[in-house]
């Protein structure tokens, strides 16, 4: 067959090209013949040799992998706010469990009493479960949008504590004479209320106190009172005793029975005489140490937190640009 003459057995856009390769002969420059992965190899060479193919095959390539310190943050933030979440959710399992087993939902709303402190519980258990979660479902998912809510509460959190901090340091002295009335609340409505029951009696038995400023404030009880036509007339409860066990195994419920009516000295034998506002106030003055330091921790660790959310967050920011930085060059 001559030079130029077409032949049916090859392709017309073969014609004017070169012979065939063989088996023998070395692939050159000018015989590239057909390579294994076909559209694959074709796309690479479009995109090694036409202006601006090889960008947009890159733009369209995966996504790259977080650097390895990110990597870390990102494992610690998973980490702290799975624990936190944890908890969150125990304490707000707790509280329900105990509002449903007591029925006391609503139950105190629109009275003296303070609220119900199954209810706080819940309260703070749904928000720590929810902010957690928000925090370790952005970590895992690298998620902007819930790792910016999450940072939005955790600044939200600061800035209640810091003004709880300022107005517990301006009032302190209103505070201390809002205690007070509490504890007298506490005393008048003891039978009404079994966790303020048993609050009041930890109170008294752990500062080894009774009543408000005094013993005798166990008169404003209406089951106390010496005028009551009950068998707990001129009584005090178990918890004022100095002895409540009187050398036994268990507590003797009675052992406060009839101290009002004694005098000053007998009475100080059987309970305790002086009052549990004062030894409470010397115990939050002794205490504050502590308590601020417990506060202070608080606050760090959700600073850290915010300080790591926020370092995702940029990186995350900064590996979008990268992946999409835009139309290529003309």
């Amino acid at each position: 067959m001559e030079e130029g003459e077409w032949s049916p057995l090859l392709p017309k856009d073969a014609v004017g090209q070169g012979p065939p390769l063989s088996m023998d002969s070395p692939a050159t420059p000018n015989h590239l013949g057909p390579a294994p992965g076909g559209d694959k190899f074709g796309i690479w060479i479009c995109c090694c040799c036409a202006p601006g193919a090889k960008h947009q095959a890159w733009r369209e390539g995966p996504a790259a992998s977080l650097p390895m310190g990110t990597s870390c943050i990102k494992c610690l933030i998973f980490l702290s706010n799975f624990l936190f979440s944890l908890l969150g959710l125990l304490a707000l399992a707790v509280g329900l469990w105990g509002l449903a087993v007591k029925g006391s939902l609503g139950s105190s709303l629109g009275t003296v009493l303070p609220p119900d402190p199954m209810l706080g519980l819940v309260l703070g258990g749904l928000v720590v479960s929810i902010v957690s979660l928000a925090g370790c479902l952005g970590a895992l998912c690298e998620s902007s949008s819930l790792l910016r809510c999450f940072c939005g509460a955790i600044l939200g959190l600061l800035v209640l504590e810091a003004l709880a901090g300022a107005l517990l340091v301006a009032l302190w002295g209103s505070l201390q004479d809002a205690l007070e009335h509490t504890l007298q609340v506490a005393i008048i409505h003891y039978q009404d209320d079994p966790d303020l029951h048993f609050l009041l009696d930890q109170v008294q038995l752990g500062l080894q106190c009774c009543g408000t400023v005094s013993y005798q404030d166990w008169q404003q009880n209406l089951y106390f009172n010496c005028s009551s036509p009950g068998v707990q007339a001129c009584s005090l409860p178990a918890s004022c005793c100095i002895n409540p066990q009187e050398d036994g195994a268990s507590a003797n419920t009675q052992c406060g029975f009839g101290v009002l009516r004694l005098d000053q000295v007998a009475a100080g034998q059987v309970v305790y005489l002086e009052g549990c506002s004062p030894r409470l106030q010397q115990w939050m003055l002794g205490n504050i140490q502590t308590m601020g330091g417990c506060a202070i921790g608080i606050v760090l660790v959700q600073g850290a937190e915010l300080l790591l959310a926020t370092l995702l967050l940029r990186t995350l920011a900064a590996q979008k640009v990268a992946e999409d930085p835009g139309p290529g060059p003309p």
